[in-house]
């Protein structure tokens, strides 16, 4: 039997404007933070949240990326139901917020899954609910500081579907360089 690597196993479409595929790693809900083993593919508990929130939406990675963090690029995919780990959900991006911390920059996508009825109409992230942006961005300003950890996380503004296509495009350039390694 073949086991599938979750980062470099999985095929990304030329296309990414209409959807990119999404591996999970947390669903929508948890308050617990795991990451794919990247010699493994296997998921790791890397910590159970410190504070009272939990994630916003289902949160993975896109395949065959490299971010600046060094991991593969992180993406929020929104739906209606939370979604099992290591499950492939194919997203259309819309915007994206860029974060930094103790790591430096670290981008995260923010797309809808199009094969959710409740999901699958928005186009922009100006056309989502306004408190689902809110949720998200107090989200990442509030999830790390009972940890202890040291330097502020700076969370900026939400961007659009454009520039989001960049940040995944210049991910996978940097993959296909072998960045990863």
């Amino acid at each position: 039997m073949s086991l599938v690597h979750p980062v470099h196993d999985i095929e990304v479409p030329s296309d990414i404007a209409a959807f990119v595929p999404s591996v999970i790693e947390i669903p929508r809900g948890s308050h617990l933070k795991y990451e794919v083993d990247k010699p493994t593919g296997l998921l790791r508990l890397d910590r159970v949240l410190y504070s009272a929130v939990f994630y916003p939406a289902n949160y993975g990675f896109i395949p065959r990326t490299h971010a600046d963090d060094g991991d593969p690029l992180d993406i929020l995919v929104l739906m209606q139901e939370p979604v099992a780990p290591l499950t492939i959900v194919r997203a259309r991006p819309l915007g994206g917020l860029r974060m930094v911390d103790e790591k430096g920059g670290d981008d995260k996508i923010v797309a809808v899954c199009i094969d959710d009825p409740a999901f699958a109409h928005y186009q922009t992230v100006q056309s989502l609910p306004p408190h689902m942006m809110r949720e998200l961005d107090r989200f990442f300003r509030d999830y790390k500081v009972l940890e202890g950890k040291g330097g502020a996380v700076e969370v900026g503004d939400m961007y659009g579907q454009d520039e989001a296509l960049e940040v995944i495009r210049a991910s996978r350039d940097a993959y296909e360089r072998g960045e990863w390694t």
